[in-house]
């Protein structure tokens, strides 16, 4: 029998076997040149430890992260840090990650995923969101489980610099025109991820009879996105169906009003994975 990723017989032990089999590929993949053209952005949807137990997942994640040149940077934006006025998280080589989860094996507390120096990200940033922008530095705080989960299974070689930046707020157009002023860094090899959740019911893992209405959440979301309605994404808490259930806060699902800000065509998604995770949503996609 195949351990539950909520109880596995090694805690990560599916990230050590993904780790053993791809780390000599991922160290040598191809970096991004200006004649790849832009980076594309992203929605992930990033779980939480269970993911380093799901042998699928991590695949899914690493060989998406292959089907792309390794880009030169990553700004991430995660559901799990609404700080104002905007903030970014410590840049330096060896700054510690921030483990916002709890009730989970011992072993979760010590990953580490030690990137390099983005001091020079940091700088870029700062300078694309303009003078009249306050920004705090977080020199000490590393990046949380929404951005450092995902990655680990992207970037296993953890080669790329990666900064992250906070939500000022919950409110999706103000996602929206964020994601719209970091799009230019697309054009410099740089990766910009809205890290959330497509669904994010814990009641559906209490009570999966709920099953059809995240189902119906995500169903709705993907044929919204597909017609690129993004006022009706904006406002999906009166236009989509079951919203209170797929989505009892706000915070896992407006990085994906980050991800559209920063496409060039709103409309260009691809779902790279699609599938449910105990009756959530797991859908991430990839916009132009």
């Amino acid at each position: 029998m195949t351990p539950s990723p909520f109880n596995p017989t090694v805690p990560a032990g599916a990230y050590d076997e993904l780790l053993a089999r791809v780390l000599p590929q991922a160290r040598d993949q191809k970096l991004w040149e200006p004649s790849d053209g832009p980076m594309p952005s992203l929605f992930v949807s990033h779980g939480a430890p269970p993911t380093l137990d799901d042998p699928q997942w991590l695949d899914d994640l690493y060989e998406w992260g292959r089907s792309m040149p390794k880009p030169r940077a990553i700004v991430v934006v995660s559901a799990h840090w609404e700080n104002a006025p905007i903030a970014i998280s410590g840049s330096a080589a060896g700054t510690p990650l921030y483990y916002d989860f709890g009730g989970f094996h011992s072993r979760y507390y010590t990953l580490k995923y030690d990137t390099p120096d983005a001091t020079d990200l940091a700088h870029r940033l700062a300078g694309t969101l303009g003078a009249g922008t306050p920004i705090h530095h977080y020199v000490d705080r590393g990046l949380d489980h929404g951005a450092f989960i995902p990655l680990m299974a992207m970037y296993p070689a953890a080669d790329v610099p990666v900064v992250q930046l906070s939500m000022p707020g919950l409110d999706p157009e103000a996602l929206l025109k964020l994601g719209q002023r970091l799009r230019s860094l697309r054009n410099e090899g740089i990766l910009v991820i809205g890290s959330g959740f497509m669904t994010h019911s814990f009641a559906i893992m209490r009570d999966p009879s709920l099953a059809p209405y995240t189902a119906a959440f995500d169903e709705w979301a993907i044929a919204t996105i597909t017609r690129g309605d993004v006022d009706a994404l904006s406002d999906y808490r009166r236009k989509a169906p079951a919203a209170d259930i797929a989505h009892p806060t706000a915070d896992h699902f407006v990085p994906l009003m980050l991800t559209l800000g920063a496409a060039d065509n709103p409309q260009s998604a691809t779902s790279v994975i699609d599938r449910m995770f105990f009756g959530n949503s797991i859908r991430s996609l990839q916009f132009a």
